[in-house]
């Protein structure tokens, strides 16, 4: 029998056959529609909560296999652009779908350095904040307020503008971070040093006291570079999808960023190396690892940083991250927890408890003790994942607001409420 690119759905209800088409292994949720009992019906939908098995839009940015443990930007496998790459390469990639030349990359790293100023309002703003915010909800707060100091971005269907409101953000959101951190601290703000890197110049605004001139250690300034490459973009994550659903109201990319950041704000999500680092401190020593394993097994703990949504196999970016902390530990204090790390690894990775389950490593296991030597607070771990991540939100929002078949958001629900009724009187309500 000849095969067809089509699905046949059966509906026992009325005994009528559908002939749906599959196209790219999916069927449009609205051919479902023609699926009816008689002509009041409205039509089949589909239930997903969560979006677990629906695909929203098409997408070019980024690829992940997590059975076979591969993560691609644009193609690229993960672990040769963390070696062969500096971050700023790879956010001209995501952007714009091409490593640059050098002329590219020479002109696209002048423009983002001369962006990286701010008005000097916005420090007023900022300054309104009480001395413990927490700098996510700075951060998140600073970015939505850039909207009103740039009303261009408003008419964000021109291209032009588009690209220009790209590279204001990709400039800005180290700078704000970097004066978030300075706030908590009680420090004087730094200003942008145009003479270093992308990640260098980030490492000053944060640490520069009274020298004249700030030299960040090349070994963090590369461990920090190669944590922004991985943190860059991860397909239609919770907080990509929000950037798109937001940015599908034709809302100025500032204001869908700032959402897009609160999404990552959430312990499910940007804080998950937080999570490892508490569970790390509360296991205490490798002597009450034993105990703590028997308690993960009965349930009564979580095995933080281990398992993936997405990954059922070793998540590429853990491998990469583990070499990167013994560079970082060589040169600060090395972490109290790396050894109960490792050996909590270890068993991870040869109990058949934890094999069976695919709990292997994630990012988040040894980014947190990474960020940690380098001096910062846990509370900056979030605003450390925004930073590199805006530029995977711009990619996912430019590329959909350049797809035709985007519209405004707007999910279906299953009502399960009441059917209509009367409102009784006051004097009338049990």
């Amino acid at each position: 029998m000849a095969t067809k690119d089509s699905l046949t759905i059966v509906d026992n209800r009325t005994g009528k056959s559908y002939e749906v088409p599959i196209s790219d292994g999916s069927i449009k949720a609205m051919d479902l529609r023609q699926i009816r009992t008689g002509p009041e019906d409205f039509g089949l939908l589909s239930y997903d909560p969560a979006f677990t098995n629906t695909a929203s839009t098409r997408s070019k940015v980024t690829f992940i296999d997590g059975d076979k443990g591969i993560l691609w930007y644009r193609g690229y496998p993960i672990e040769q652009l963390a070696e062969k790459t500096t971050f700023l390469e790879v956010a001209y990639l995501i952007l714009q779908g091409e490593l640059p030349t050098q002329k590219q990359l020479d002109e696209w790293t002048w423009q983002v350095t001369h962006h990286t100023w701010v008005h000097e309002n916005v420090k007023k703003f900022m300054d309104g904040f009480h001395h413990d915010a927490h700098p996510m909800g700075m951060f998140i707060s600073t970015v939505a307020a850039l909207s009103t100091f740039y009303p261009d971005a408003k008419v964000n269907a021109d291209k032009g503008r588009r690209d220009l409101q790209i590279l204001r953000l990709v400039a800005k959101v180290p700078t704000i971070a970097a004066f978030a951190f300075r706030h908590i601290l009680g420090q004087a703000y730094a200003y942008p040093d145009n003479d270093l890197s992308y990640v260098g110049n980030f490492l000053n605004m944060l640490f520069k006291t009274t020298e004249l001139k700030y030299k960040p250690e090349p070994a963090i300034e590369r461990a920090l570079d190669v944590l922004f490459i991985l943190h860059a973009d991860h397909e239609q994550n919770c907080s990509a999808n929000a950037m798109r659903a937001i940015g599908s109201s034709e809302v100025d990319p500032y204001s869908a960023l700032a959402g897009a950041a609160a999404a990552l704000y959430g312990p499910l999500h940007g804080g998950a190396n937080e999570a490892v680092l508490r569970m790390l401190r509360s296991i205490g020593s490798n002597a009450r690892i034993p105990e703590f394993i028997r308690q993960v097994k009965g349930g009564e703990a979580k095995l933080m940083g281990f398992g993936h949504r997405v990954y059922k196999n070793y998540d590429p970016r853990a491998k990469i991250i583990k070499k990167m902390a013994d560079e970082v530990f060589a040169v600060t204090r090395p972490s109290p927890l790396i050894g109960i790390a490792r050996e909590l690894e270890k068993i991870a990775l040869e109990d058949e408890y934890f094999v069976s389950r695919k709990l292997y490593p994630n990012v988040d296991f040894y980014s947190g003790m990474i960020y940690e030597a380098l001096g910062f607070p846990v509370e900056m771990f979030p605003v450390l994942f925004a930073i590199p991540r805006t530029t995977g939100w711009l990619a996912q929002w430019q590329e959909m607001r350049d797809d035709p078949e985007q519209k405004i958001a707007r999910p279906r629900q299953l009502y399960t409420g009441y059917t209509q009724r009367d409102v009784v009187p006051m004097g009338k309500r049990g």
